[in-house]
């Protein structure tokens, strides 16, 4: 008997190895293209102009976002070694960066920013590499934490930016194009639904112009007088290496963002995983590790030409899962038309004439957007009386040293500097929060061993002293051996040949949690195949006639709860839950 269609089968018309027709490649990859240019060269433009830069750095970082965000929008795709998803993960500037980025040109410059941007960018490739290291250190409520801060750091800016308007305008030129921008996105998004909420920005955008021309604060000259084709000819300011205090004290923000924007870019590449396959699949990590290093490539692209860092936008997925068309070229397809619109003056001057209190109205909604994303962070991941005062504390730690409202005059001069902005200065906060709790937490207990049967032994004697610790009885501690001992078959079967295997090292984590389960992490050389997978493929399958190698699948089924397989380039992480019988619960209670 054949199992029934998903939904999911009947949705993809196009796996990421699939070539559809060039006509079908182009039309999707133009949409996607098209629903994210106006922000990609927006959003450069918006951190010049809340700075103050002049007219060549502002054209400059237009066209050198466009360009960066095309070859890493391909790369994405394409996938070069380690780098690069294998996915249409649509790149773009990020949102997030802008308040950081405002500091420092109005601090520092462009050449301080290109400089902080560059050596910050290696943060990505770290936590890239490293991946399954500082999966406890940086955790969503240290990630929502520092975006909420995000918003707090700029709208200072943003509400002097809706003001900003050259001499002799009618008074009522900036109040009202900035009300029509705030007011037609803001109910758009609240009523509209679907692909049309990609558009949002831009008819939100399109709404305040046209009150501006009205009062004649849209620039249509700028328009007319840019060229057809055309590169700037100047506005790249080079390096700032004279790395005094203002570097410093930025360097930490600037690291916390790249942090920040790699975590968001692991749940968009598990996202995009999950709405391009006709069949279920469990996340592939060295997917995300190869997508957290193209995006850091986009960040140390951005630097060495000073713009604002590149991003993967989380629109790719929607669009992706909306046409059912998840082949590699419509990424490609993106890339190019970035590329070709960098070269067209006129487009980048209709976006740059875009007046100065409608883009601030832009970026009021997409500052509030911005700091609901990092409360729903936190509160998905689970919120507990331990998350809540991590996230409040340091919430407020950040706005009081953003607004030099705490002991600033007990605070030296240098730390003062270095605290000055919220970013820093709260996340700072909820990674020492979070290293206490982890410090303090009850103690796991842990083996290394070689990945091999012989070592069987060992693992059964230090799970039983581990059951023996908890009050379990001779069953529960049967039960976290048989666990363990089948999860230790599959990863042994996974790969390599006898000679390589013998060379595999497992170390094994035995937490409790409370009376009520056991949480063993396996953490082994790397793989083939996902655990997750086969046991999902298992159901698919006749029962009463099981193959050799699936007898260990399906016993692991069986004595576990729950059963979470992590594969990353260096290591495979597997978290196994086996919930105490409640009887059993209620003696050790």
């Amino acid at each position: 008997m054949q199992p029934a269609t998903s939904q999911r089968d009947q949705n993809v018309l196009y796996e990421p190895d699939e070539r559809p027709p060039h006509a079908i490649t182009f039309l999707v990859g133009f949409q996607n293209a098209g629903v994210a240019i106006a922000s990609v060269a927006l959003m450069p433009a918006i951190v010049a102009r809340a700075a103050g830069t002049g007219e060549p750095y502002l054209s400059w970082s237009v066209f050198a976002a466009l360009i960066v965000c095309g070859l890493t929008t391909m790369l994405q795709a394409v996938r070069i070694g380690r780098i690069g998803a294998g996915y249409i993960l649509l790149m773009g500037a990020s949102g997030a960066f802008v308040a950081v980025c405002v500091t420092a040109l109005v601090e520092g410059g462009p050449a301080m920013l290109a400089t902080l941007i560059v050596i910050s960018s290696l943060a990505q490739f770290a936590l890239s590499a490293h991946l399954s290291l500082l999966r406890r250190i940086i955790t969503p409520t240290v990630v929502g934490t520092v975006i909420m801060l995000s918003p707090v750091t700029v709208m200072p800016i943003v509400f002097d930016t809706l003001t900003d308007v050259p001499a002799g305008t009618p008074p009522l030129a900036a109040p009202a194009s900035a009300a029509v921008t705030l007011v037609v996105m803001v109910m758009l998004v609240l009523r509209v639904s679907g692909v049309w909420r990609l558009w949002v920005p831009v008819m939100g955008i399109i709404a305040g112009c046209l009150v501006a021309s009205f009062f004649g604060l849209y620039d249509i000259g700028r328009v007319g007088a840019a060229a057809w084709i055309g590169v700037p000819t100047s506005g790249w300011p080079g390096f700032d290496l004279g790395f005094g205090p203002v570097f410093w004290s930025l360097l930490p923000a600037f690291v916390f963002m790249n942090l920040v924007i790699a975590i968001r870019t692991i749940g968009d590449a598990i996202a995009i995983q999950k709405v391009s396959w006709r069949r279920p699949r469990a996340p592939d990590f060295q997917v995300v590790q190869g997508a957290v290093a193209a995006n850091g490539m986009g960040s140390l692209l951005s630097g060495l030409v000073s713009t604002v860092p590149s991003a993967v936008y989380s629109l790719s997925t929607s669009i992706t899962e909306l046409t059912g068309v998840a082949a590699r070229g419509v990424g490609v397809c993106i890339g190019i038309v970035f590329l070709a619109a960098a070269f067209l003056p006129k487009l980048s001057a209709l976006l740059l004439a875009v007046p100065n209190p409608v883009a601030a109205a832009y970026l009021l909604v997409l500052m509030a957007l911005l700091f609901m994303l990092g409360v729903e962070i936190i509160v998905q991941d689970g919120v507990d009386y331990r998350k809540a005062t991590v996230a409040g504390v340091s919430f407020w730690v950040g706005v009081g040293f953003q607004h030099q409202l705490i002991f600033a005059e007990y605070i030296g001069e240098r730390w003062l500097t270095l605290l000055s902005n919220g970013i820093t200065a709260g996340g700072l906060t909820a990674v020492l929060l979070t290293l206490f709790i982890g410090l303090t937490a009850p103690r796991s207990r842990r083996i290394e061993t070689a990945l091999a049967v012989a070592d069987l032994p060992k693992i059964r004697a230090f799970l039983e002293a581990f059951a023996a610790r908890r009050g379990w009885n001779v069953a529960m501690a049967d039960r976290l051996c048989l666990a363990a001992e089948e999860t230790l078959q599959i990863l042994i079967q996974q790969g390599e040949d006898e000679a390589t295997a013998k060379e595999r090292r497992l170390r094994l984590v035995a937490r409790s949690d409370g009376a009520s389960a056991a949480n063993l992490e396996f953490v082994a050389a790397t793989g083939e195949g996902n655990i997750e997978d086969h046991i999902a493929i298992l159901g698919e399958r006749d029962v009463n006639t099981p193959l050799e190698h699936e007898i260990s699948l399906r016993l692991l089924r069986q004595f576990t709860s729950s059963v979470r397989h992590q594969q990353y380039h260096d290591s495979d992480i597997v978290t196994i839950r086996i919930d105490v019988p409640p009887r059993e619960r209620e003696t050790t209670t």
